[in-house]
């Protein structure tokens, strides 16, 4: 069972304290993603207090640990998952609510993959497959995925992007950490064209724009020809749990009360805590030299509240954005997974002067995201709102902007002219157009809307840098390698 919560130290955050998520995406404080159902497929998972009263269900698919709550004491592979699901929908019981994820007031279920710590592809098969036999059971309507597979394959290739494709089909929000190497592209899940691929943003914990910066995030063109990421979200400086039941939860209660203690009482806690604390080694020592080392020890251990640290990586990134969609679904149940994808990219902010192939659309932005999902009314499903398709001998585009008051398209085979391809608004509210086909070939286009805002077509993940800081969208004409 989860600890017992009776306890006489404080919830109180260090000086090395984070800015909590909803601070940092500008989130509406009265939206928890409740009634949303979301799902986890990670390595393990403990029933934390900030989740264990609204684990929906448990499923480990190597069957070693069939009962969530018969887990004492916390194992290795019991970390990542846990601490992804708290940071997007931790209801923050041990920091007095301080570190809440956007999605707080959501259900939760989590799918164990790992065995013994590794991560195989047939686990993570296993792990969809039982999401996908359990969507309607238990009413999962996000998934996140904050791993991958073990080969850099197409997705025609891999079977875990054709699972992903499935659950997206039926409805499901599928969200993927992008990678956390700059080096290399994302692999799957994170290549598909039909998950929503998570990079990371930094802001070096102070708020503002003007301090945003790109966390060293796997990015570029997959084996698809595809570029992900789509949006990036907080991969640093994220408030995250220290499991129960262990040691560094021990010391990170004595090191908060060291922290927080009167200097007359320095010398008795060091004599009672001072190991738990990790401290151990320390006698005879000033109260100056108490001070600094139980600092350098919270510093160390990246503790920011009594039971919390900061964690990094696109493993967060990914979930934080699937809180701010289960805010979204909450205040529009109606949005298609293609919806929610639109909303995200379309408030996301850029990170001025970093390139766009490393951010996609942006740092996602919750506030903006919640408010255009209240007024979002088109059901943008996949026969209505698609990437640039041949039908017959015309090509079709498609975009969605409510706001705009005209669209053109313009690229290569129009020599970028605007009034050439003019898009025209249905009653559904999606743009269309239909230009002749053209000969085989590859050809760069950009939507242009009000005459004066350019934008790259966010249906369509074929893109390249167009060398003054954004990208085209490509378009694929006939058997061009």
């Amino acid at each position: 069972m989860p600890m017992d919560n009776t306890h006489d130290h404080s919830h109180r955050q260090t000086r090395t304290a984070v800015i909590p998520t909803p601070d940092k995406l500008r989130a509406d404080p009265s939206l928890t993603g409740r009634g949303v159902t979301i799902a986890f497929l990670d390595s393990g998972f403990y029933p934390h207090p900030d989740i264990a009263g609204r684990i929906a269900a448990y499923h480990d698919v190597t069957g070693a640990e069939p009962d969530i709550y018969k887990i004492q004491q916390p194992d290795g592979h019991h970390w990542h998952g846990t601490q992804t699901v708290v940071a997007c929908a931790g209801d923050g019981k041990l920091s007095d609510g301080t570190y809440r994820g956007l999605a707080s007031g959501s259900q939760l279920v989590l799918v164990k993959v790992s065995d013994r710590g590794r991560i195989p592809d047939a686990n993570i098969e296993a792990g969809l497959r039982w999401a996908i036999a359990n969507r309607e059971r238990y009413g999962i309507r996000i998934l996140n995925m904050s791993l991958g597979g073990d080969e850099d394959l197409a997705s025609s290739e891999s079977e875990i992007d054709r699972l992903a494709a499935e659950l997206v089909a039926a409805g499901v929000i599928v969200t993927v950490a992008a990678g956390n190497s700059d080096a290399t592209h994302s692999l799957p899940p994170a290549n598909s064209p039909n998950v929503i691929t998570v990079g990371g943003s930094s802001d070096e914990n102070r708020l503002g724009e003007r301090v945003l910066e790109l966390y060293h995030s796997s990015y570029g063109t997959t084996r698809d020809g595809i570029v992900k990421p789509e949006v990036i979200a907080p991969a640093m400086y994220v408030a995250a749990p220290i499991l129960p039941a262990t040691s560094d939860f021990a010391a990170a209660e004595a090191l908060a009360e060291l922290a927080a203690a009167p200097e007359y009482r320095l010398p008795e806690l060091m004599e009672k805590i001072g190991e738990a604390a990790g401290l151990g080694g320390l006698t005879g020592i000033s109260i100056d030299e108490i001070r600094r080392a139980a600092e350098h020890e919270i510093v160390r251990r990246r503790i920011v509240s009594t039971h919390y640290q900061h964690v990094d990586g696109t493993s967060f990134a990914a979930p934080i954005a699937a809180s701010v969609a289960a805010q979204m679904l909450e205040c529009n149940p109606a949005l298609t997974p293609a919806a929610v994808k639109n909303i995200l990219i379309s408030t996301a902010r850029k990170i001025a002067g970093r390139p766009s192939l490393r951010q996609g659309f942006g740092v996602i932005d919750a506030g903006a995201a919640t408010e255009l999902a209240k007024a979002e009314s088109h059901a943008l499903d996949t026969c209505s709102y698609f990437p640039p398709r041949i039908e017959e001998r015309s090509i079709v585009f498609t975009f969605h902007d409510d706001a705009a008051g005209s669209v053109d398209v313009c690229g290569d085979w129009n020599a970028w002219r605007r009034g050439v391809d003019t898009m025209t608004r249905r009653e559904d509210g999606l743009w269309t157009c239909e230009t002749p086909c053209r000969p085989s070939g590859v050809y760069r286009y950009k939507f242009l809307i009000d005459g004066e805002r350019w934008s790259e077509d966010p249906s369509h993940g074929f893109k390249e840098d167009d060398g003054f800081g954004g990208v085209n969208s490509l378009l694929r004409i006939g058997g061009v390698e």
